[in-house]
């Protein structure tokens, strides 16, 4: 009987404890944004408060219930962490352009990625540029970028006549062309339509390489597909961050001497607009990498050069032999690669992945293949010209149409490809994280509002957080650390969602103030030993947007140090009880990033 009541009392408590954190942050949250000028430039502030089911209670509970096993809060001081030099404002610290130059420039190294040793890492957080507003809502971010966030010109005049970018005023219009499609993407993506099924849902995941301004991934939506676009900081200055900025996925990336860093056989589509790789280059070695991370049955179009050379040779300014050899070499590597080609009218030539080649392959007595057993260990390892296998028990009907396959069991799973992960543990874990996604929306009531449309998953798992969190609204970066205990980005890519390998001892491949939402589960914990914390939280600054929101999910004895050093950046933190209730070991801490620019001489200690 003492049992039962003391279960009961339990539940009153934890429901009590919800409903006070649920509405006390949510509350806490747009009180921050109101007096910080979130919104600036717009009316999306005043109309969220008016939605915003929020009541004053009191102060929100942050005691740990685990005073004997940690040291109390209030023995930590801060340490407050100095905002960088206003320079920096775009800085990315491994693609950084003065270290780039210093790199050998053939196959692209100087474009890939170096890091700063950890002697010349900055220990300040990035400002954001003066004027800096939060990004229109989507679908309107799509086709407008504030110019205050973004304020590079150049593409709109070296791309002036090929529809790609437009300055109005205070903002940049997006209408939708580019080099290969002037007619718009919309024209475009429904030309690829008539060849490839892309509107039934069998098409879900793309890889866009050399992908400009993301155009094409960002019409792409339209279709319920998303698209991984990735293009190098380079010349056309900003390509990547105008993407972020429209809310369309992105990275800095190219081609040149290391894999990409996706899993094999993760993308249904692959797509080079006039991207500028010499596909038939290096023994086929880029093609060939390609086709590593094309599923079986998959697209790839190539668009541009040197596709209708007979046509276009003259405007485009080179010779017709020359222009004929480079398509030679590419239709040679696609049959050595056993690809179909089902489609080349006008500029545009599609060719399919075969399900399985083992009859092909058999023909091409001198295709060199691939030795290296697990073709998903990409991290920094050297590009190949070899062919990736395909596992004999691939079937082209595995994966699931779009929207089923989200929460279906991933094939790699089902067949037992995964160690250590089952279909029941799948299944379990999927659950379990929608009941997690309940709980963070009732910390947070913007989570399904739209103010959230760029979010990054530090350590994605199965992706069930992306699963559970899904809307048309968002899109989520799964990123699988690459010393995680277990590989399941695969999986994630079979659910119909995107991500991307990366070790958090360095900086992300992106420009900052890209994510509007970070959410981190575990990720304390598993780095606890491989670097320092503080370098991991000033990373995380560098590419949150001003208010943007933060979810960091770990054990408490982690979390008092990973909020001791929040508390001493430009962030307001609050720690509470997860949903399991008080006598967990495991917390949530809760943030918001105060808005803040360059120039301005603010202090880094929270506001009370």
């Amino acid at each position: 009987m003492g049992n039962k009541g003391g279960d009961r009392r339990a539940k009153g408590q934890l429901s009590s404890i919800l409903i006070v954190a649920g509405l006390c942050l949510c509350f806490y949250v747009l009180g921050i944004w109101q007096r910080s000028g979130f919104g600036k430039g717009d009316s999306i502030a005043q109309e969220i408060m008016r939605k915003a089911d929020c009541t004053s209670v009191p102060h929100l509970n942050v005691e740990t219930h685990h005073g004997r096993e940690t040291q109390p809060l209030d023995d930590f001081k801060a340490k407050e962490i100095p905002p960088c030099d206003d320079r920096f404002i775009d800085y990315t610290p491994c693609q950084d352009q003065g270290r780039a130059m210093t790199f050998p420039r053939e196959n692209m190294n100087y474009r890939e990625r170096h890091c700063p040793p950890d002697n010349e890492k900055l220990h300040c957080l990035i400002p954001a540029p003066n004027g800096y507003v939060t990004p229109f809502l989507w679908p309107k971010s799509r086709d407008y970028v504030p110019y205050a966030n973004a304020p590079y010109k150049s593409l709109t005049v070296e791309k002036a006549i090929q529809n790609w970018i437009q300055y109005e005023g205070n903002v940049f219009r997006f209408p939708g062309g580019g080099t290969q499609f002037p007619q718009g993407a919309d024209t475009y993506i429904d030309q690829l339509a008539n060849v490839i099924p892309i509107d039934n849902g069998t098409v879900r995941t793309a890889l866009d390489t050399g992908c400009g301004v993301a155009s094409w991934g960002a019409y792409l939506f339209k279709k319920n597909v998303i698209a991984m676009s990735f293009a190098p900081r380079d010349s056309h200055e900003a390509q990547v961050q105008f993407a972020l900025e429209r809310g369309v996925p992105a990275v800095i990336g190219v081609l040149g001497t290391i894999k990409m860093p996706y899993p094999a056989m993760a993308f249904d589509m692959a797509h080079c607009s006039r991207c500028l790789i010499p596909w038939g280059g290096n023994g086929g070695m880029y093609m060939m990498e390609v086709d590593r991370v094309l599923r079986p049955g998959g697209y790839w179009i190539l668009s541009g050069p040197p596709i209708n050379w007979r046509t276009h040779f003259t405007a485009w300014l080179r010779p017709k032999d020359q222009l004929e050899e480079e398509q030679r070499k590419i239709e040679d590597v696609a049959k050595l690669l056993c690809w179909e080609k089902i489609s080349e009218k006008d500029d545009i030539a599609i060719w399919r992945k075969p399900v399985n080649r083992q009859n092909c392959l058999g023909k091409n007595s001198g295709a060199p293949m691939c030795k290296d057993k697990n073709p998903n260990d990409v991290w920094y390892k050297k590009m190949e010209a070899c062919i990736t296998p395909i596992p004999d028990s691939t079937d082209s009907n595995e994966v699931k149409p779009f929207p089923e396959r989200l929460n279906a069991i991933p094939p790699t799973i089902a067949r037992g490809a995964i160690q250590g992960v089952s279909v029941e543990s799948f299944q379990e874990d999927n659950k379990e994280w929608q009941n997690h996604v309940k709980a963070y929306k009732r910390f947070n009531k913007l989570i399904d509002s739209g103010r959230y449309r760029n979010i990054l998953d530090m350590n994605a798992g199965l992706g069930s957080f992306a699963a559970a969190i899904h809307s048309h609204k968002l899109w989520v970066m799964n990123v699988m650390p690459t010393i995680a205990e277990k590989d399941t980005l695969v999986a994630v890519f079979e659910r119909g969602l995107i991500g991307i390998y990366h070790d958090w001892c360095e900086a992300f491949s992106t420009y900052p103030r890209t994510y509007d939402l970070i959410h981190a589960n575990g990720l304390f914990s598993l780095y606890k030993d491989k670097c320092s914390t503080e370098d991991i939280l000033i990373e995380m600054d560098r590419i949150l947007r001003p208010e943007g929101a933060v979810i960091i999910r770990d054990d408490v004895n982690v979390l008092n140090n990973v909020k001791r050093i929040a508390d001493g950046m430009r962030w307001n933190t609050k720690m509470a009880d997860n949903e399991g209730g008080p006598l967990l070991s495991e917390k949530i801490i809760l943030a918001v990033k105060r808005y803040w620019v360059a120039g301005e001489n603010n202090t880094t200690t929270p506001t009370k």
